[in-house]
């Protein structure tokens, strides 16, 4: 049984009922280009973990398999005491392992390359919690080989790391306050906004997954503090909607920086090295200016009304395509969904062009109505992932694209309206 698959209903009602309080509010935690790039940035993770997570999977089932130090039986996590005692333990141990994966994540810069996407939203709402990495299966898995060299069966971990991502969900909120005594056994919060702040106070600080007595116990504790409000985001701005790009950008920063680099010690080191540093010959060639949080603007991009509607109607279609391939992938497995992960990629860029006012987002978008999207059916048909009626394929295609494309233009008609009464005025 999948948790986080049967989870994934209750947290999209969540965020509807936090958006429509943010409306209710006017609190403004919400904004729909930030909200949607989040989104964009899990929808893509997921998706692209379809392809991805069958590594770690094998690794540590070769290790649990050769390696274990007992032989733990599946049987004995049932609900009697002692069986309830050893799924307590083995949560406890993942989350502990957790905290290990998340603060290495902070301090090492190849792993802070895969993170980093989890920390560039400048809002904080509950889709900031579904925004998530593609590349953590590099090396995530390293930090809980301990507790398969243990012996806990897979099927154990599997539950009790979904249980630990789902608690995590709830703290990623601006509506709830501080706690009194749960803020100081557990992650709240109160305790995850200081994690999600660049304020120079909270930086690399409350790692914990569900505990946060771990960062407690290794010194990495700091409270929410109200003579320092919280400035989310990350010291180098993402600045733009595209979720590849967010997937690469501190990978791209990183290779800049080892290309032309001289030593070859720092050309290989820079990737292990602490967060932030940077080889000295470098820093004397392209010197990075320091964040200066008073002077920090949201990036939030000018597009018209029109066009915002035009958006968020197709990442509306694309939460259907996002469901169907879930149901899809589970059903037939990974081989079957190459085709459509590809054409819902296409669709999360385009949208991320949009929302940030690229100037050659229509051309792509048309490329992708008029060519991607037939090319698309044309490859399920002929690999018979469309078993149903070939000419009703084809109709809804065309509905969906023509209909777009008639759509866009009335929403590109508007934005130059728009432009032109406010050149008049």
């Amino acid at each position: 049984m999948d948790l986080l698959a049967l989870a994934v209903p209750f947290f999209l009602l969540a965020l509807l009922l936090e958006l429509i309080m943010d409306r209710v509010r006017s609190t403004g935690y919400y904004r729909m280009n930030d909200a949607i790039n989040s989104l964009s940035a899990g929808t893509l993770s997921t998706t692209f973990g379809y392809f991805t997570r069958f590594a770690q999977v094998f690794i540590w089932g070769y290790v649990l398999q050769n390696f274990a130090l007992l032989r733990m039986d599946y049987a004995w996590f049932d609900y009697s005491p002692q069986g309830l005692a050893l799924w307590a333990v083995a949560l406890i141990g993942w989350d502990f392992c957790y905290y290990w994966a998340h603060r290495y994540g902070h301090e090492v810069s190849i792993l802070w390359a895969a993170h980093a996407v989890h920390h560039q939203s400048e809002d904080y709402n509950l889709s900031t919690a579904l925004r998530q990495t593609s590349s953590s299966f590099l090396f995530n898995w390293i930090f809980f080989l301990p507790l398969f060299l243990i012996g806990f069966p897979i099927e154990v971990l599997a539950t009790v790391n979904a249980l630990d991502l789902i608690y995590q969900f709830w703290v990623h909120t601006q509506h709830v306050g501080k706690l009194g005594w749960v803020d100081r056994v557990f992650v709240t919060p109160s305790n995850h906004r200081v994690h999600h702040a660049q304020n120079e106070r909270y930086i690399d600080r409350n790692y914990g997954g569900i505990f946060i007595l771990w960062d407690r116990i290794f010194g990495s504790f700091q409270e929410e503090l109200d003579a320092d409000p919280v400035v989310f985001g990350v010291r180098k701005p993402l600045a733009n909607w595209n979720p590849f790009w967010a997937n690469i950008q501190v990978y791209a920063y990183l290779w800049f920086d080892a290309v032309r680099t001289r030593r070859w010690r720092d050309k290989i080191g820079i990737w292990f090295r602490r967060t932030g540093w940077r080889p000295a010959d470098v820093e004397a060639l392209y010197p990075k200016r320091s964040t200066e949080l008073t002077a920090f603007r949201k990036f939030d991009p000018d597009i018209s009304t029109a066009m915002r509607r035009y958006v968020l109607g197709q990442f509306l279609v694309t939460i259907l395509g996002v469901l169907a391939i879930a149901k899809l992938y589970a059903e037939q497995g990974a081989s079957t969904v190459l085709v459509p992960c590809m054409l819902l990629w296409a669709t999360l860029y385009t949208l991320g062009l949009f929302t940030a006012a690229r100037s050659y987002a229509v051309r792509f978008e048309l490329i992708r109505l008029l060519m991607i999207v037939p090319l698309s059916v044309a490859a399920m048909l002929a690999t018979s992932l469309i078993i149903e009626s070939a000419d009703g394929a084809w109709l809804i295609a065309g509905i969906y694209s023509l209909g777009s494309v008639a759509v866009l233009k009335i929403a590109t008609a508007n934005k130059h309206r728009q432009a032109k009464m406010t050149d008049n005025n």
